[in-house]
């Protein structure tokens, strides 16, 4: 019997049987390997993907708190200023200077004087040099003597 059995496994029939099978195996174990690769790829990009949304995010919401804070600060100082200011009208003093300037009221016994300073008649020129020179004067001469002004007094 154990002749018979040699002779069987050292058939060709028999050999050809034993590499098919383990390279159906090797086959399928490649297969796999392959596949759980591209999953493995794909996981990785998609973390990779995640991650760099989320850091994004936290960049936009660092620059938005940011901006937050700097409109807080400054409402802040709004808020500060118009204090002082709620303060300064409380005062009465402060009162009746803004009713004697600002509104043109006297107090009482005092006679308000307002003298008003008639308008200078600009004749509107009438040939072209004379719109020319109106032109100049008006819109380019005035700027360059408030340039002038400006840097007098600073």
């Amino acid at each position: 019997m154990q002749l018979e059995n040699v002779k069987t496994l050292n058939s060709d029939n028999l050999r050809q049987k034993v590499r098919k099978n383990r390279k159906n195996k090797s086959t399928r174990v490649r297969f796999y390997h392959s596949f759980l690769t591209i999953v493995l790829i794909l996981c990785v990009f998609q973390i990779s993907y995640s991650a760099l949304l989320n850091i994004s995010k936290i960049v936009i919401y660092h620059g938005k708190i940011v901006k937050s804070k700097e409109l807080l600060a400054s409402a802040q100082k709004r808020n500060e200023t118009l204090k002082k200011e709620v303060e300064n009208f409380n005062s009465l003093k402060k009162v009746e200077s803004i009713a004697r300037n600002n509104l043109k009221m006297a107090a009482k016994n005092e006679v308000l004087v307002i003298i008003n300073e008639p308008e200078q008649v600009k004749h509107k020129p009438k040939t072209l040099k004379e719109k020319v020179i109106f032109y100049f004067e008006q819109n380019i001469a005035s700027k360059f003597n408030l340039n002038e002004n400006s840097t007098v007094t600073n």
